[in-house]
Formats: C-alpha cells, structure tokens, sequence
C-alpha cells in the first residue's frame, strides 16, 4: 500500500489499526476507496458500503473485507450495514462516514429546486446522522472508537462556485461533529469532521470535463497550488481513526491545502 506526498509515492507500514474493524460508507471509490485500502493496509479489517456492487465487491476481495450494499439515505439499510459489521467481526471500533454527492443541479439558490436541496441534505448530511445513530452504540459497547464525518472546507467558508445544498449540508455534518464528539468524549468515542479541500476524485475530473473555467476557479484558490490525492486525505482518516488522535475529538479537521487560511494566493 502506498500513501501520496506532494505527488510522489511512498510506503505504507504502521499498523495503527490492528485488528480494528472499520466501516467505510461510500467506499465504492473516490476518497472512501482510499480510506478503505488504507485502513486495511493499517490492518483493519473493512466493510464497504455503497451502491455500487461491482466496484464495492472487487474492492472487498482485493482488502479481504465485506461489501453490504447500503443505501445510506434508508435508516433500516443502515442498520442491517452495522449489525452485518458486528456480526461477521464481533464488533465495531471505526464509523467513516464518507458518503455523500454534489449534483450539477445543486448550483446557486436562485436556481437549485427544492427537489435538489433535499435530495443532496438527505444523501450528505441525514445520512451521517443515521449512521451515528446506528453505529455510535456499537462503539459505546467497545468501550470506545473513533467517528469520522466527511465534511469540506465550505464548511468553514463561503464555496468559489455556488453550490448552496452541498455548503448547508457540509456545515450540517461540521455542527453535528462537534456536539457528538462533546456527548461522547468521556464515553471514550471520539467524533470528528474531516474537512478536505478539492481532492482529484472522478466527482471533481466530471466537473472538469463540463465546465473547465468552473472547476479552474477552484485550482486558483488553493495555496499549495494543486488538489488533494484521495489518499492524502484517506492519511488523515487513519490519523483520526488511530490511538495516535486519542486527544482529538469534536475537531474541525481541515485537510484544504491551506485554502481556508488564504487571503490571497499569487498566481
């Protein structure tokens, strides 16, 4: 397993996460793929959930873990993913709550439907709810764990390109963060909101490919002068997952190339 640091490659050999069992939603690809194989090479055993069976079934034979296809959005689905998790591997230690979309139809709030803003808060931020509702009394049963809320840097600031529900969503996962890490922390469980910047995801390649000058407006911003490698922020995940955070909790864990401290970048 490799990690990625400034653009090069380099290897992966802690075992933070030995023997843990982590479950991953939206794991199929993107930043939750990374997260999986990297907790794995960290060597926790995974449970993938998403959507997409093809790419969740390949990638549990490659980390040797579980694939349950989930619909996030469904609170029964939910919970037959985590009792699924404790059942195979006697508990749960790990809840990354990853899933989430930003739908082309989810644009300024002049022009975003109400049938838009609720799909993308159902996808993004209720389900995050659901799974902490789900998942977090598993970890109470281990006497502790780590939950880790996919958040974003618009959580902390105003988006370059409008994306209205997607920003009120993430603000959303951020605020829930802060209050369950504060609920649970002497109960041992540690809750987190993993915020990244722009992370070269087939999401943000898409957005590239239909609209470049759009996407552009967001390159031009980060100081770092790059986007984020899915598994650079899948490295951070570990961190928050591991003994190594056992002081950190109700975080806003920024992972932005440096863009929400920026005033301004030089070109």
């Amino acid at each position: 397993m490799t990690d990625t640091q400034n653009g090069s490659r380099r290897a992966v050999r802690s075992n933070r996460l030995e023997e843990k069992v982590a479950v991953v939603t939206g794991a199929a690809s993107g930043i939750g793929r990374a997260m999986a194989e990297r907790f794995a090479a960290e060597g926790a055993h995974v449970v993938i959930a998403d959507l997409d069976d093809q790419r969740g079934t390949q990638l549990a034979q490659a980390i040797d873990g579980l694939y349950v296809h989930t619909d996030v959005t469904d609170p029964g689905a939910v919970e037959q993913l985590y009792a699924a998790a404790a059942t195979e591997y006697g508990g749960i230690d790990i809840c990354a709550n990853n899933a989430g979309i930003s739908p082309p139809d989810d644009d300024s709030i002049l022009e975003t439907e109400l049938d838009a803003w609720r799909r993308v808060q159902e996808v993004n931020l209720t389900s995050v709810y659901l799974c902490c509702k789900s998942g977090i009394p598993y970890l109470l049963e281990r006497g502790g764990g780590s939950v880790i809320n996919t958040a974003s840097f618009v959580a902390v600031m105003g988006a370059a390109t409008s994306q209205i529900s997607y920003t009120a969503s993430k603000g959303g996962v951020l605020s829930m963060s802060r209050e369950l890490g504060v609920q649970f922390a002497r109960q041992g469980v540690r809750v987190n909101a993993l915020c990244p910047g722009p992370v070269n995801t087939p999401l943000l390649q898409e957005l590239f490919a239909k609209d470049p000058e759009r996407a552009a407006r967001r390159l031009v911003h980060i100081p770092m002068g790059r986007f984020a490698e899915p598994e650079e922020i899948a490295g951070a995940a570990a961190f928050l997952a591991s003994d190594d955070a056992s002081f950190v909790t109700a975080s806003t864990f920024l992972v932005d190339g440096g863009i929400s401290a920026a005033y301004v970048t030089p070109l």
